[in-house]
């Protein structure tokens, strides 16, 4: 089986907000995602949140209080835990996820995004 080049498969997402699927663990997506502005606060009820940060600067509000990641970094979400991703200037995000979970969680709308494959 061929490895996964991460800047590669990112330079083939144009859109922010619509996260990719790269590889699968057990019932686990490794999801690719760029991000830019706002993204619609919302929680999984069911399932922690993985960010790792892979270029850029995420800023995850939440009631408890902004958690800063910069390139390198990560943090979980908790399940349950109402999250606002927000991104001043572009960045890429990895995201490790249960494979049905949606992208917007709890809230739906416009940037519900479908479960695909790169």
């Amino acid at each position: 089986m061929p490895s996964v080049n991460l800047a590669a498969k990112l330079a083939l997402i144009d859109d922010h907000w619509s996260p990719r699927t790269v590889a699968t663990v057990n019932d686990y997506d490794v999801r690719l995602v760029r991000v830019h502005g706002e993204f619609v606060r919302h929680q999984h009820p069911d399932t922690d949140e993985f960010f790792l940060v892979l270029d850029g600067e995420l800023t995850i509000r939440m009631d408890a209080g902004d958690v800063v990641l910069r390139a390198g970094e990560v943090f979980v979400v908790p399940a349950g835990v109402d999250h606002q991703p927000v991104a001043a200037e572009e960045a890429a995000i990895l995201l490790f996820e249960p494979s049905g979970v949606v992208n917007t969680g709890d809230a739906g709308g416009d940037l519900t995004a479908p479960r695909v494959e790169l």
